[in-house]
């Protein structure tokens, strides 16, 4: 008994969402195109990451460093942008990493997923149109890259590579020059004045910075062609980003001293230190641009996520509800506006830049599992044509199939012994193969998280020779490549797509091992915010989001058909539904 209670239970955390084969069907307009997109994603990036957050990282974590940063959060967002889009090419809906997430794993990493996806667009509101929203993006985003622009070529005009090359002398004479000034720490000097521990450190809250090109993924069911147009759009933003962010990081660094730069606007600061404050006037156009595309492209995905996860009964159901005019999620905009005045009310500004990070990184690392486990699974379970994870046949025959598919219920005879893990005997996936891949991404992930933690908390005892840190982490490596070689030794679906992830497994890995290394490198401050953000989480979706699930009201009607149907079956075959006597009856009648 108790048993089948933890079955069951197992079952409702494990049960997968079904995609509805008409990809058309949608309560949203379809009116975005492929420019629009891409202006989404850069107007969403390029936002407090280019005019706070540069000049705050290069001040008290990194110093010049700072583009070795920005290139480091560069390299996990464009990984975790090759993951997305290939969903995206996969499952175009509207949810991002939350259906993506629904889709391959479970209920309950999906529910995780959208949680933290609700964290990281935390700040803002958007209640326009879609296509008044798209418009203002890109008329903004545009004045943005222009004064990106100049902002590069200004720096680097009339910047100074000695300021890359600081020592103490140049620290001491700042102090007596600028007394009654705020003089940040000086560190080592150079380059890399904090050291590398300083570089991922920052990298880690650089990572925020390219928060914003996932907004992308949510539009699923508003791109007139999703399929196509969401995985350009989401590359094409990454590589504008990256150009940007490295660009303006570098000139700033250039134009003065890491540690006299101002936390709250470095750049007007920047510029009135060389003497040229025409420019400061040029960049506040810019920042208010950016911060109001910024703003839109934070808040746009976020309603629609609130929205899916609350028509698929996760969350409470009337935020699923539209506009009739605009077709917005309009009940999740006002929520979402709620929910983020209500944080903005009690947090300051950097806990909450380090607490949608760690929100992020995880959706991240869950979506380049799910890639992974997506790639290596049979037919049954992905349909290239339909875009969906089962295919309906004959009724009864249906029923049991969709049954097995989403809850992925091994069965009996199914087993798993070590020479299939290294010599599988066919080249096409099968369910043991899948089976095999599920668990490897599990102990994957569990080794990677302990091999983030040692490097992340006892770097200095490895580089030092300390024998049992060194021996662990050593072990565990091993482990890591054994696991990997035995996902990559695995048939692999050869499903078309328009575009997929290349270097698979190593690429999923490498962009879940970055993400969580990032994560590790944030303080014990944000970790604890982060778990009673969980915590609260877990306790919607226990007392609500479990009992309301749409999957698991459909699991259950299924479930009771298919047992009337071989009720009425076995009732048929005995002769025992109506007597003889009785049909007669009825066929006078």
């Amino acid at each position: 008994m108790a048993s089948k209670i933890l079955a069951d239970f197992g079952n409702k955390l494990t049960r997968r969402r079904i995609i509805n084969p008409d990809m058309d069907a949608t309560r949203f307009v379809r009116c975005l195109t492929t420019l629009d997109l891409i202006s989404l994603g850069v107007g969403s990036t390029l936002g407090a990451g280019v005019y706070v957050l540069a000049g705050e990282v290069a001040r008290e974590k990194a110093g010049p460093s700072i583009v070795v940063c920005f290139l480091i959060s560069a390299i996990a967002s464009i990984l975790a942008g090759l993951c997305y889009a290939e969903f995206g090419a996969r499952v175009p809906k509207t949810g991002s990493a939350y259906v993506y997430s629904y889709v391959s794993v479970g209920e309950i990493c999906a529910f995780i997923t959208g949680w933290n996806l609700i964290l990281s667009y935390i700040l803002g509101l958007l209640a326009f149109g879609v296509s008044e929203s798209a418009l203002v993006s890109k008329i903004f985003t545009a004045i943005n890259l222009m004064v990106l622009c100049y902002i590069i070529i200004s720096g680097f005009i009339k910047g100074d590579i000695k300021n890359w090359q600081l020592t103490e002398a140049d620290y001491n004479e700042t102090i007596v020059n600028r007394s009654g000034h705020d003089v940040g720490r000086f560190g080592k000097g150079g380059f890399t004045p904090f050291g590398m521990y300083g570089v991922f450190s920052g990298a880690a809250t650089c990572f925020y910075a390219f928060v914003g090109f996932d907004c992308i993924a949510a539009t699923g069911e508003e791109a007139n062609n999703p399929q196509k147009s969401i995985p350009i759009s989401i590359i094409a933003s990454l590589m504008i980003c990256l150009v940007a962010y490295f660009g303006v990081s570098a000139s700033l660094t250039l134009m003065m001293p890491y540690y006299i730069l101002d936390s709250l606007s470095p750049l007007p600061e920047a510029f009135q230190y060389i003497d040229w404050e025409i420019a400061r006037y040029i960049v506040a156009l810019g920042s208010l641009c950016a911060l109001s595309t910024s703003l839109l492209g934070a808040m746009f995905p976020m309603p629609r996520i609130i929205y899916s996860m609350a028509m698929d009964g996760l969350l409470f159901r009337f935020l699923g509800k539209t506009h009739k005019k605009t077709m917005t999620p309009v009940h999740a905009t006002i929520a979402s506006g709620i929910v983020a005045a209500f944080m903005a009310m009690f947090f300051n500004m950097d806990v909450l830049i380090d607490l949608m990070s760690i929100g992020t990184l995880l959706a991240y690392s869950l979506v380049a599992i799910c890639v992974l486990i997506l790639r290596y699974q049979p037919d049954q379970f992905i349909n290239s044509d339909t875009y969906e994870i089962a295919s309906l046949k004959e009724k009864k025959s249906n029923l049991e199939t969709q049954i097995n598919s989403e809850d992925y219920q091994a069965e009996g005879k199914t087993s798993v012994n070590c020479k299939l893990l290294f010599y599988p005997q066919t080249n096409t996936p099968t369910k043991r193969s899948g089976l095999i891949i599920y668990i490897s991404a599990g102990i994957l992930s569990i080794l990677l998280v302990f091999v983030s933690i040692i490097i992340a908390n006892f770097n200095q005892q490895i580089f030092k020779g300390n024998a049992f840190w060194a021996t662990l982490l050593g072990t565990l490596c091993v482990l890591i490549m054994v696991i990997t070689f035995v996902i990559w030794k695995q048939p692999m679906n050869d499903v078309s797509l328009t575009f997929e992830v290349p270097f698979v497994p190593f690429l999923p890995i490498i962009s879940v091992f970055i993400n969580i290394y990032l994560m590790m490198m944030l303080d014990m401050e944000t970790w604890a915010m982060f778990g009673i953000w969980m915590f609260l989480g877990m306790i919607i979706y226990f007392v609500y989001g479990m009992h309301h699930s749409t999957v698991g009201q459909r699991h259950e009607k299924e479930a009771a058909e298919l047992v009337l149907q071989e009720k009425m079956d076995i009732m048929l075959e005995s002769n025992t539904l109506i007597g003889d006597g009785t049909f007669k009856e009825v066929e006078t009648t």
